[in-house]
């Protein structure tokens, strides 16, 4: 089920690169490259620019700056392996992760990137599932698949697992904690192999050769939770990923299911807690089929909120903040979360002023941002 005709513009060779360096560069995470992008125009221009932004956040050590060749190396593997960096503005990056907060402006694939444009369905679970859970999250995928729905999970052994292999035939998209040169667990990597030679497609957006970590795996989540349209969750418990997965599912306006269990399972508890908090119930396939039609029977998608302008911005002839004005919006600032419209009502400085001072202290590494769009400031 197809997410309705591409949209997007292609990047160049030249902006790829660009692109891939501003992201790899310290301090730059999805909502700074955004800014970045929307106020300087081009990530060439926003590179050139890092350090004087830095600098003037009052970074006390030089901001290191991916260098071209760091960039054309990890582009080298991709290609090497068969896979390609797609960026946000591009047809083939799935619509519905376009539409989250703070989406990555590049992912690596590997396999066919036309499953992407399929409309998804997430299924979870837990590692430690029992034999029953592993069939129904197999029942669940498979019919998913006859529905011309793809599937969508984490590659983690158990539920993740079975989930995949049901819908080989149908695609599945695994989504990875570290690069896409090294997946976790080891013993799924043939699983891993399938999934590309079948149709289906590995992401990413961690660098080649980066290991996954304990704090890599709720962003995993995230993407799962922002690629599908729905998440349902098979077998949790009270405390795991799956249950993270399913806050960013709700988050993101996704239709949430949940499996019931027995109350004596402690693998079902996070599930069951799932119900009672408002996630639809799943007892066959046909509950997520149908629940799921009405959302994507009509093209609930803009188009993308962040891709390169095809002439360069004039963000960096600006004249850069005042002091003054910069100490005022600093002043505003605290240990406590707000939105930014209210720092621009607060300071009387005009919005452009604001995003750049915000920029300068991202960049210096001295604010926080937060879902919701609020920032904070770091006052160590």
């Amino acid at each position: 089920m197809s997410q309705g005709s591409a949209k997007g513009i292609a990047l160049s060779d030249r902006q790829r690169v660009a692109w891939l360096r501003l992201i790899r560069s310290d301090n730059v995470g999805p909502a700074t490259f955004r800014d970045l992008i929307n106020h300087f125009g081009s990530a060439e221009t926003a590179l050139d620019m890092l350090p004087e932004l830095s600098a003037r956040g009052g970074s006390t050590r030089p901001i290191r700056v991916a260098s071209r060749e760091e960039a054309e190396a990890e582009l080298n593997e991709a290609a090497r392996r068969g896979a390609r960096f797609i960026g946000i503005g591009e047809p083939d990056y799935p619509q519905a992760l376009r539409q989250i907060e703070a989406a990555p402006p590049l992912i690596a694939v590997e396999g066919d990137p036309k499953i992407l444009r399929n409309v998804a369905v997430g299924v979870v679970g837990s590692r430690n599932c029992s034999v029953a859970g592993a069939k129904f999250a197999s029942l669940i995928a498979k019919n998913l698949g006859r529905a011309s729905y793809a599937t969508v999970s984490g590659l983690a052994r158990g539920i993740d697992a079975a989930a995949h292999r049901a819908s080989l035939d149908s695609g599945t998209i695994a989504i990875l904690a570290g690069g896409l040169d090294r997946p976790y667990p080891p013993e799924n990597l043939d699983l891993l192999r399938d999934i590309v030679a079948r149709g289906g497609a590995a992401v990413s957006e961690m660098p080649f050769g980066w290991e996954p970590r304990a704090r890599d795996f709720p962003r995993r989540n995230r993407l799962i939770a922002g690629i599908g349209l729905g998440l349902v969750v098979v077998e949790a418990a009270e405390r795991s990923g799956s249950l993270i997965t399913a806050r960013y599912a709700a988050e993101f306006g996704r239709l949430v299911f949940a499996a019931p269990g027995s109350p004596l399972d402690p693998r079902c508890k996070g599930a069951n807690g799932l119900i009672k908090d408002g996630a639809q119930i799943v007892t066959e396939p046909e509950d997520v089929i149908r629940a799921m039609a009405p959302i994507t029977e009509r093209d609930l998608f803009s188009p993308p909120e962040a891709q390169e302008p095809p002439r360069e911005g004039d963000g960096a002839h600006l004249s850069p903040p005042s002091d003054s004005d910069r100490q005022r919006i600093i002043d505003a600032l605290g240990p406590s979360p707000v939105e930014i419209d209210d720092v621009i009502r607060h300071t009387g400085a005009s919005a452009q002023t604001v995003y750049l001072v915000l920029l300068e202290l991202d960049l210096a590494g001295r604010l926080y941002r937060h879902p919701g769009g609020l920032v904070s400031l770091d006052m160590t």
